[in-house]
């Protein structure tokens, strides 16, 4: 691992998959300005659960975005990951960011739910493009305050910035939605294991034609403490380092001895 040289003002770049009119994404830029020069690349409206999707056959506009009468960042007609792909090769003139920050996401991202991320993907995207970066998410889908999330995330982002990451990591970060008096700590968590109970509704639309609309339940399999899920709902801040290599190794020496190479 490469620890990062900080600098006077860090250069941070920050994604997120609510949108950028969604309140996380202005708690983390307003706190992310403590530590360093922000810029905010983000979808231009809702895109949670689209993964790591890209955008290929479609055109893709940045437009810039003021909130209060002020250059707030650029709003993106595309995923997360767009964002940060366009950000990081374009939209930035003063050259690359040091740090990719992604979030804050308003909902967890533990376990399955990373695989489906699309704040956990823009984080990823800054990490495919050789940039130290981190996801935050917030526990919760009700009604949120993001303060203690966003200046924990500006500390943590501080702390990447001096250490740096080895190639192809990133942090995910989920912080449980209760008072800050009550959170009990932080955790070093693994991704824990679960699974979605799908089922689809069906409904009807004015025209009397059948739509489906998702809907579902979290199966939570893993008990562990060292789960994230765990964690979380045990009030302790989960902080999970990932990867996107998804080779399995285990399986791969398994399978030397099955002879795949006589099946041609």
């Amino acid at each position: 691992m490469q620890p990062s040289s900080v600098k006077r003002n860090l250069r941070i770049l920050v994604s997120n998959d609510d949108g950028i009119t969604a309140p996380g994404i202005h708690a983390l830029a307003r706190e992310l300005r403590s530590i360093g020069e922000v810029t905010v690349v983000a979808p231009d409206k809702q895109q949670s659960a689209v993964g790591h999707a890209i955008t290929m056959n479609y055109p893709i506009r940045a437009i810039p975005f003021f909130a209060e009468g002020e250059f707030f960042g650029y709003a993106v007609e595309g995923t997360p990951a767009d964002a940060v792909k366009l950000g990081v090769r374009f939209l930035l003139k003063d050259g690359r960011p040091d740090l990719v920050v992604s979030g804050i996401n308003h909902g967890s991202n533990t376990a399955i739910n990373i695989i489906y991320s699309g704040t956990v993907s823009a984080a990823t995207e800054g990490t495919i493009l050789g940039i130290p970066s981190m996801a935050v998410s917030l526990t919760t889908y009700g009604e949120a305050d993001f303060s203690y999330a966003a200046r924990l995330a500006a500390r943590l982002a501080r702390l990447v910035a001096e250490k740096g990451l080895p190639p192809g990591r990133l942090l995910n970060v989920n912080v449980p939605a209760i008072p800050e008096a009550d959170i009990r700590g932080i955790r070093l968590t693994r991704q824990g294991s679960s699974t979605w109970d799908d089922t689809f509704d069906v409904r009807l639309d004015p025209a009397n034609r059948e739509y489906y609309w998702l809907k579902g339940r979290l199966n939570v399999t893993d008990i562990d403490p060292e789960a994230d899920q765990i964690a979380v709902q045990e009030g302790y801040v989960s902080v999970t380092p990932i990867h996107y290599d998804l080779t399995d190794r285990g399986l791969l020496s398994e399978m030397e001895t099955w002879g795949v190479d006589r099946l041609r």
